[in-house]
């Protein structure tokens, strides 16, 4: 189990304050930068260099946003002015120790959000840490604004993990304040980026989903644009047949496609894939920040869609009533636990513990049918069931008998009746 012990150091005060000029001017032998090519991270490691005149290692995780992403990173890294650029291929352990037990836990963030990039956060920042560690670095730094949730994720990560690291977020100690600030600043010192039209909203991909906001998602009743999606089909383009596929759990954990056995990531491509074609996974949702304020996402979650409703269906044979209730009203705590960061935090780890406690017996399978954006559950079966046939028809039986009811009602109603007697 992960503690936090202390409180990482966090550089984000005003540019003006004394204690900045302090920081600014001591020695940082090597910083580990989140590191994506872009505009923000390619003017941020010049800023950086500029700043504390530090060795600036650019990290990227793959995390299944696609190779495209990905290409040529090295190379602009360096022209940029890092001494080396670190890809890192996540998406095994991605799939397998963070989005694997949350799924397991059925997380679901205010009814319809199934927390794509909160997942993401807390596995990018944990190696971020380990590379720091590995190279002799003093501090990470990150791209995320003072409005976002991705802040707190990436530093409560951190925080938890190596208390003794400093923290470096730029976009809450500089003075630049939009893009075109930061192009400016990328001409004024030569910085090799290519300058694009700016995209009417703001993007993020990964191996469970790919979101969308800002820009013109900010106006809540604003349709979203069909040429906007990357990923899923919509409805109306979506197959005119149905699709029908059977998803295999072994304590918890999906395990099989159709049969047959696959690693997490593939397993998550193959359901990903089929969801994508069928037009499922999406969706349209206003939501609460942890830093207060509401924001509208627009998601892609198609492979996470299947799984989160195959394994209830799994679960609906398999656990214990009691359980059930007890383990569905923690999911809102849970859920909460992942969107705010606290992936590393004690009393996210209890919650797993109980969870995963509950899913010992919760194997099977469940067959979905997926149609013009939906996936719907059509049969479940399990060799650790409970549902018992015998018990559960309507027809005669001799295994039940109905008089009984009478009784436990009455005792049911005692308290009822008792207080419509005051």
């Amino acid at each position: 189990m992960v503690r936090i012990v202390a409180c990482a150091r966090i550089l984000a005060w005003p540019e003006d304050s004394p204690i900045v000029d302090a920081v600014m001017s001591s020695e940082q032998r090597k910083i580990v930068l989140a590191y994506s090519g872009g505009l923000d991270t390619s003017v941020i490691l010049t800023w950086l260099k500029e700043q504390y005149d530090a060795d600036i290692v650019a990290f990227c995780a793959d995390v299944g946003q696609g190779a495209g992403e990905l290409a040529g990173l090295e190379k602009k890294a360096a022209d940029t002015g890092a001494s080396r650029c670190v890809v890192q291929d996540l998406r095994e352990e991605f799939v397998r120790d963070f989005c694997f037990p949350m799924l397991r836990a059925n997380a679901v963030y205010e009814g319809d959000y199934l927390l794509g990039t909160s997942i993401a956060r807390p596995v990018i920042a944990k190696a971020m840490v380990t590379l720091a560690q590995d190279v002799g670095a003093d501090a990470i730094a990150h791209g995320a604004t003072g409005k976002g949730n991705d802040q707190v994720r990436f530093e409560l990560t951190a925080a938890a993990l190596d208390p003794s690291i400093d923290i470096i977020a730029p976009w809450r100690m500089w003075d630049l304040r939009s893009r075109a600030d930061c192009v400016a600043y990328a001409k004024e010192r030569n910085i090799p980026i290519e300058v694009t039209p700016e995209k009417p909203y703001s993007m993020d991909a990964n191996a469970f989903h790919i979101s969308y906001e800002g820009g013109v998602l900010e106006d809540p009743w604003a349709e979203p644009n069909p040429a906007m999606f990357r990923w899923t089909k919509s409805p109306e383009e979506a197959p005119d047949s149905p699709t029908y596929v059977v998803i295999q759990y072994e304590q918890g954990n999906p395990v099989a496609v159709d049969g047959e056995a696959l690693a997490p990531h593939k397993l998550l491509e193959r359901v990903n894939a089929l969801g994508a074609e069928h037009g499922v996974g999406r969706i349209d949702i206003v939501e609460n920040r942890f830093v207060g304020m509401k924001s509208r996402g627009v998601y892609e979650t198609p492979g996470g869609t299947i799984l989160h409703l195959a394994h209830r269906a799994v679960e609906s044979l398999t656990l214990d009533r009691e359980v059930l209730r007890i383990r569905d009203g923690l999911i809102p705590e849970y859920a909460s636990l992942v969107y705010r960061g606290f992936w590393f935090a004690p009393e996210r780890e209890a919650l797993q513990a109980l969870v995963d406690e509950s899913q010992k017996n919760v194997s099977g399978e469940a067959r979905l049918r997926l149609y013009k954006g939906q996936a719907s559950v059509v049969g479940r079966r399990s060799d650790q069931s409970l549902y018992d046939p015998s018990l559960a028809t309507f027809e005669r039986d001799d295994v039940y008998n109905q008089a009984d009811a009478t009784g436990f009602i009455r005792l049911q109603s005692l308290r009822l009746r008792t207080l419509a007697g005051r």
